[in-house]
C-alpha cells in the first residue's frame, strides 16, 4: 500500500518560515518524481515545485521562484519543501504527490497525500 504523509504544516507570522516533509511508502522511492502542489479555498489546485526522481532536475511553479526551495532524501524515503518569506497568499493545503515522471500537471500524479495546513498571518 502506498503512502504519501505530509507534515511540517502549521500557522506562521508573514516573512517567516517551514519546512514540510513528504515521507513515502510502498513504492521504490528512488524510481518516482515527487511534486508539491497546494490548494486555496475556492480555488484549483496550484503546482509548487517538484523534484525527478535522482534529485537532478526541479521544477518551480509561479508561487515558488526564489522562494521555495525542494530537496529529496532517499536514505529516509521523504522529500521536503523548505518555505521562505512567507506571504498571507502562501496560505493553504499543501500536498505532496508520486509520479514516475517529473510534471507541472496534477493529472500525471498517481499517488498523493493528505495534505498539511499552512496558514499565514499577522
Amino acid at each position: 500500500q502506498v503512502q504519501l504523509v505530509e507534515s511540517g504544516g502549521g500557522w506562521v507570522q508573514i516573512g517567516g518560515s517551514l519546512r514540510l516533509s513528504c515521507a513515502v511508502s510502498g513504492l521504490t522511492f528512488s524510481s518516482y518524481a515527487v511534486g508539491w502542489f497546494r490548494q486555496a479555498p475556492e480555488k484549483e489546485r496550484e503546482f509548487v515545485q517538484g523534484i525527478n526522481f535522482d534529485g537532478t532536475v526541479r521544477y518551480n511553479g509561479r508561487s515558488a521562484r526564489g522562494r521555495f526551495s525542494i530537496s529529496r532524501d532517499d536514505a529516509k524515503s521523504t522529500v521536503y519543501l523548505q518555505m521562505t518569506s512567507l506571504e498571507p497568499s502562501d496560505t493553504a493545503v499543501y500536498y505532496c504527490a508520486a509520479a514516475e515522471s517529473l510534471d507541472m500537471s496534477p493529472r500525471v500524479y498517481k499517488y498523493w497525500g493528505q495534505g498539511a495546513q499552512v496558514t499565514v498571518s499577522s
